[in-house]
């Protein structure tokens, strides 16, 4: 009887560890043909919501557009974010080192945390990865189409961030001009 429920258990285990690596390698065949998105997002941090659009153009490149009355904008190009507040004129300037969703931006390396992370299977396959510094983001796939679907990660002041998006066009022509920072004054 013992030998039956460990038997049972293995089986089980290993059918869950097959799904699990099924499941990574779907995620990386569908990243390894995306070479850019555009997606609506909600930014969710410490009950603030925002809401807003994206594009993201692998590696490194991003820029958002928030709905909001400060018409806050945010670029990243490759090693710098710009987070601007059109409404005030404001720019302020930050190395994308500091920040902790670099890792997304860059195809390559998302792939690697995929491969080396676990995985948590809910309404998302859930990628767990904790950087050097033992800060944990989880990166959310969709189920059915394998694609990004958003992280919850946190800032440098301890604040919980939850980032949710929705994939509106894959591979689309993207003029690069859209990412050039502003002018630091």
């Amino acid at each position: 009887m013992k030998t039956i429920r460990v038997f049972i258990f293995c089986c089980i285990f290993l059918i869950l560890t097959h799904s699990s690596v099924n499941e990574k390698s779907k995620i990386i065949d569908k990243l390894n043909n995306i070479d850019n998105i555009q997606f609506e997002f909600t930014q969710t941090t410490n009950k603030n919501k925002e809401e807003g659009k994206c594009i993201l153009v692998f590696p490194g490149k991003l820029k958002c557009n928030y709905k909001d009355k400060n018409k806050k904008e945010l670029i990243v190009n490759k090693k710098m974010m710009a987070i601007t507040q059109k409404r005030y004129g404001k720019t302020l300037f930050y190395p994308l080192s500091k920040s902790t969703f670099i890792n997304i931006l860059s195809k390559n390396e998302l792939i690697k945390i995929i491969n080396e992370s676990s995985t948590i299977i809910d309404n998302y396959i859930n990628i767990v990865f904790i950087d050097k510094n033992n800060i944990k983001t989880l990166i959310k796939f969709d189920k059915k189409k394998f694609l990004l679907a958003g992280w919850t990660s946190s800032d440098q002041y301890n604040n919980q961030i939850v980032f949710e998006i929705e994939i509106t066009s894959v591979n689309q022509m993207i003029n690069n001009n859209v990412f050039t920072l502003p002018s630091k004054s």
